[in-house]
C-alpha cells in the first residue's frame, strides 16, 4: 500500500469499501511510527533486564512498597494516548510512539509475574512470550495496512494530509512528491483533486530555506546516494548478507547431527558458556526451514541487485523479516538473551533497508512529480 515503507507498487485504487473501511481510513505514514513504537518497546525490553542483571534486581519503593515497572509503563501508554489525541503535528506523533513503545515495553517485560501464580518475573518462558506478543503486534499492524485494499478515498486523505506542511510554511520537495504520487494514484479528476494538484505543484517550498534538521536529512540523501552509486557498493551489500546467511547456518549445522537432533548443550561464550536446550522434531525443523527460506530470499536478492536495486532490497528485507518471524522464536528456548540480541540486530537491519527503500521509492515520486508540472 505504501512504497515510502517498503511495499510493492500500490494497486489501482478500489473504489467500493466495506462499511468498516468507509469509518476508518488509514495513514499511509503510519508504518514509521509503529516501526518506531516497536522499536522502542524492545529496546526497552533489552535494557531493563540488562539494567536489572547489573544491578542484581534492586527493589525500587519504600518500606513494605514495590513500584513496578509494569506502572511506569502504563503512565508511559497513558501519555501516548494523551499526546496522540492532543496534538496535529508529526512531531508529536513521532513522541507518541516513541513514549508508547518504550511504555508497553516496561509493561510487557512484566508478563512473568501475570501468567504464573508464584508471580514470577523468572518465569522461563516469558521471553518468548514476549517476543510472541511482538510478532503478533507487528502481523496485525501489516494486516491492517496492506496495499491492496487501498482506495481512492484513502490516496486523496493521504495527499490532502500532506498539505498540513503548507499551512506551516514547511512543504519539503519530498513531501510534495509524495502528495503528488498520491493524487496520480487515486485516478480522481474531482475538483477537490485538481485545485489541490495545482496548489501543490505552485506552493513554496522549505527547501529553498532549509533548518539545520532539514540540511542533516538533505546531507543523509546525498551520502546515500554517493555510496549506492560506488562501484563496490552491490558487490558488498551482497557480501554482508551472504555472510550473514552463512554465519546462521553454520551455527544450525553446529547445534544439529546428522540425525537432526541437538549435538551439544553448552558452546563456549566470552565470560560463561551458552546453554543450549535439546530439542528435537518441528522445532529443529522450523528452524531450518526458516534459514532455508531465509537463504532462497537472499539469493533471489543477488539475482535482482544489478537489474533492480529496490526489488532486491526488497528480497534482503524478507529475508530478515523470515528470521525475525520465524527463526528467532525457537531460538528462544535455547538462548534467550542471544535471541535478544538477535532480535534487536535484524530489527536495525530490517530499519536500515526500509531507509535505503525509502531512498529507491522516493525517485519514483520526483519522476511524477516532474511529470505533472
Amino acid at each position: 500500500m505504501n512504497p515510502r515503507h517498503g511495499q510493492q507498487s500500490p494497486h489501482p485504487a478500489r473504489p467500493q469499501r466495506s462499511r468498516i473501511h468507509r469509518r476508518f481510513l488509514r495513514d499511509f505514514q503510519a508504518g514509521g511510527h509503529l516501526d518506531l513504537f516497536l522499536v522502542a518497546a524492545v529496546s526497552s525490553v533489552l535494557v531493563i533486564r540488562f539494567y536489572l542483571d547489573i544491578t542484581g534486581y534492586p527493589k525500587i519503593g519504600l518500606g513494605q512498597l514495590h513500584i513496578a515497572h509494569l506502572l511506569w509503563g502504563g503512565l508511559l501508554m497513558t501519555t501516548c494516548v494523551v499526546l496522540a489525541l492532543s496534538y496535529l503535528d508529526r512531531g508529536a506523533r513521532e513522541l507518541a510512539a516513541l513514549v508508547g513503545g518504550v511504555g508497553f515495553g516496561m509493561f510487557i517485560d512484566e508478563v512473568g509475574k501475570f501468567v504464573t501464580r508464584d508471580n514470577d518475573y523468572f518465569f522461563q518462558p516469558a521471553p518468548a512470550i514476549i517476543y510472541v506478543i511482538f510478532i503478533i503486534v507487528y502481523l496485525a499492524v501489516r494486516s491492517i495496512h496492506r496495499e491492496r485494499i487501498a482506495t481512492r478515498e484513502e490516496y486523496l486523505v493521504n495527499a490532502l494530509k500532506e498539505t498540513e506542511e503548507l499551512a506551516l510554511r514547511d512543504l519539503s520537495s519530498e513531501e510534495r512528491d509524495r502528495a503528488l504520487f498520491y493524487l496520480e494514484q487515486s485516478g480522481s479528476r474531482e475538483p477537490l483533486a485538481v485545485g489541490l494538484r495545482a496548489l501543490l505543484q505552485n506552493a513554496d517550498l522549505v527547501s529553498d530555506r532549509p533548518g539545520q534538521a532539514e540540511r542533516w536529512r538533505r546531507r543523509a540523501i546525498d551520502i546515500y546516494r554517493r555510496i549506492t552509486e560506488l562501484a563496490l557498493f552491490h558487490t558488498t551489500l551482497v557480501l554482508f548478507f551472504i555472510g550473514q546467511l552463512i554465519v546462521k547456518l553454520l551455527y544450525v549445522a553446529l547445534l544439529l547431527d546428522k540425525k537432526g537432533r541437538i549435538a551439544i548443550d553448552r558452546i563456549p561464550w566470552p565470560g560463561r558458556a551458552l546453554t543450549i536446550h535439546r530439542m528435537e522434531g518441528f522445532a529443529d525443523a522450523a528452524l531450518l526451514g526458516s534459514s532455508l527460506l531465509a537463504a532462497a530470499l537472499v539469493a533471489a536478492g543477488v539475482f535482482l541487485i544489478r537489474r533492480s536495486r529496490l526489488q532486491a532490497y526488497r528480497m534482503f528485507q524478507r529475508s530478515i523479516l523470515v528470521s525475525i518471524l520465524f527463526g528467532q522464536v525457537f531460538m528462544f528456548y535455547r538462548e534467550e538473551w542471544g535471541a535478544l540480541i538477535g532480535l534487536a540486530f535484524n530489527l536495525f537491519l530490517f530499519i536500515a533497508l526500509r531507509y535505503m527503500i525509502e531512498r529507491e521509492v522516493s525517485l519514483s515520486y520526483e519522476g511524477i512529480s516532474a511529470r505533472d508540472k
